[in-house]
């Protein structure tokens, strides 16, 4: 799910703008109704929203008339640097599999719309790419323009052309061919499929990184765990509820009883939260997925002991919720964390051959 209120770099808007500037669209015109403006977008401090950013796609299919590839277009333009400390933490990690790991877990820093998860089946790998919180008309452009910044990281961190396997898209073929496809991922698509999927070569996963460095990764994870938390800590009603909910996760309090504590009614809440762009149950599994990784990885407690202090009576119920956060249940998430931790084994082979 798309964190709307969670602020992001301008950086994006910038190559959307400069992806619009190079269509003869004017700058103006890429930003409009978004309160945004090109000084803005040069302060080293600003920040915008998703919803922003959004309506700048919105902006450019408006006034382009949505051409397909047009989100390839952009996407192979996020490099590495566009991300910040994000794409530093995946360059330094030792593996491919430990840096979507890495950049899985703090997304949220990064500009995807699409939902990504990964579906590791040994001897297969796809990061399924979801897009259940955008509009309609926005959804080829946001998977198309995700799907090939994934491959363009793909290439940066190996410092080599990797091709995968194969990606399948949910929308029908360009009319025009699929030339430019074909170009970026180094296989023809499958259309009119029944998710976006990019296969990965399991074989590549477990190959280091030409840039690993074991205290480099550590830092920058630290530091995207820092930068995450300033970026989600809320305001308003929303960081208020957050704040009351955070102290109180072994018994959580309903909605009614939050809104009590707040001297206001239960229905007055809900609504004030809605403007937030938020609800009290997505803010409560917020906190519960947010403090049940952290549990179980870096407080080394046991399940029943991490469902217990999340206010779970039965284990079995912590464990379905943390599947759905996580698409994998809490022991064989903490088993991979603790595995992607430890060293390579000596004399494994850094050449990635193309």
């Amino acid at each position: 799910m798309v964190s709307w209120d969670v602020e992001r770099s301008p950086m994006s808007v910038q190559l959307l703008v400069r992806l619009g500037t190079d269509h003869g669209l004017p700058a103006r015109a890429c930003l409009e109704s978004t309160r945004l403006t090109e000084e803005i977008l040069r302060d080293t401090g600003a920040t915008v929203s998703a919803r922003q950013e959004l309506t700048v796609i919105a902006n450019l299919l408006s006034a382009l008339g949505d051409p397909p590839g047009l989100g390839l277009e952009a996407g192979i333009r996020y490099h590495l640097t566009t991300y910040g400390i994000w794409g530093f933490a995946m360059i330094s990690s030792p593996t491919w599999r430990s840096a979507i790991d890495i950049g899985l877990r703090y997304l949220d820093l990064t500009f995807a719309f699409t939902r990504i998860q990964a579906r590791d089946r040994g001897e297969e790998f796809h990061l399924v790419l979801d897009t259940p919180d955008i509009p309609m008309a926005l959804q080829r452009f946001v998977i198309e323009r995700d799907s090939a910044a994934i491959q363009t990281i793909q290439h940066e961190l190996f410092a080599a052309p990797i091709h995968i396997r194969e990606i399948s898209y949910p929308f029908p073929g360009p009319a025009l061919g699929t030339a430019r496809y074909a170009e970026i991922f180094g296989v023809t698509p499958v259309f009119g499929a029944a998710e976006c999927a990019v296969s990965i070569p399991p074989e590549i996963l477990d190959l280091p990184l030409p840039q690993a460095n074991d205290h480099t990764t550590a830092i920058a994870r630290e530091q995207c765990r820092q930068l995450l938390a300033s970026r989600h800590a809320r305001t308003g009603v929303a960081g208020r509820v957050r704040d009351y909910l955070l102290v109180r996760t072994a018994a959580p309090p309903d909605a009614e009883q939050v809104a009590a504590a707040l001297h206001m009614s239960e229905r007055t809440l809900r609504r004030r939260l809605a403007a937030d762009g938020v609800t009290f149950r997505g803010l409560l599994d917020e906190i519960r997925a947010q403090l049940a990784e952290e549990f179980l990885v870096t407080g080394g407690m046991s399940v029943a002991e991490v469902a217990q202090r999340l206010g779970y009576v039965e284990v079995s119920s912590f464990s379905q919720a943390f599947r759905r956060w996580k698409s994998v249940g809490p022991r064989e998430f903490r088993a991979r964390q603790l595995a992607r931790q430890r060293p390579l084994p000596a004399g494994v082979s850094s050449a990635v051959s193309a």
